[in-house]
């Protein structure tokens, strides 16, 4: 079996070894962050050969976009598990940021700062902020015409709510306020869950 690549080429899906060494880089890099790492590093951390990694990759830095993608991908699965069936749009918010708050917290400060310090790999990081942003929208939307949500200013909160999960992406809400992505996603579940709450 094959699938195809962002250019639309096909290539040949992973074998279990593979995924198998794609889930340990995960964890390494989870843990460790990947700048410091040369491929021989990796070879030797995985009990591996270097050609065996450049079967996954054609270079260090690929395979770091690779990993960081699997791991963004990973998140946006559970995520969509961890919603699944659930009708109340304030449930589908709290279970949504908690969940991308547990997700972001297996990942190490030295992860982080690796991603925000590495084009490819904070593309990629944008991208699913982005999509987080659309997917919170969507609730909002919904609790308002389902009427948990009060739609006064609904919209802009949609839109502020974007700019937070921007400023959490980019470092400068962790930098100016000392806290985690994973604790900041927390906060805005709190923010959200209360401004938006239908009064009685």
């Amino acid at each position: 079996m094959a699938e195809s690549d962002a250019r639309g080429l096909r290539r040949p899906r992973e074998t279990r070894r593979q995924l198998a060494l794609l889930a340990e880089l995960e964890e390494l890099f989870l843990a460790e962050g990947f700048a410091g790492f040369t491929l021989d590093d990796l070879a030797a951390r995985l009990r591996c050969s270097k050609s065996t990694l450049y079967a996954l990759a054609p270079s260090k830095e690929q395979l770091a976009v690779k990993v960081v993608g699997r791991y963004f991908k990973g998140a946006a699965e559970l995520l969509d598990e961890r919603i699944e069936g659930i009708d109340d749009a304030r449930k589908i918010i709290g279970e949504y940021l908690a969940g991308i708050s547990e997700y972001l917290d297996r990942a190490s400060a030295a992860f982080m700062t690796d991603i925000a310090e590495f084009g490819p790999a904070r593309d990629t990081y944008q991208l699913n902020s982005r999509v987080a942003a659309g997917r919170i929208r969507s609730f909002i939307a919904k609790g308002v015409a389902d009427g948990v949500f009060r739609d006064v200013h609904a919209r802009l909160i949609a839109e502020m709510a974007g700019l937070i999960i921007e400023g959490i992406q980019t470092g400068v809400i962790g930098h100016r306020t000392r806290v985690s992505d994973a604790e900041a996603f927390t906060a805005l579940s709190e923010l959200l869950l209360g401004g938006l709450a239908s009064r009685p």
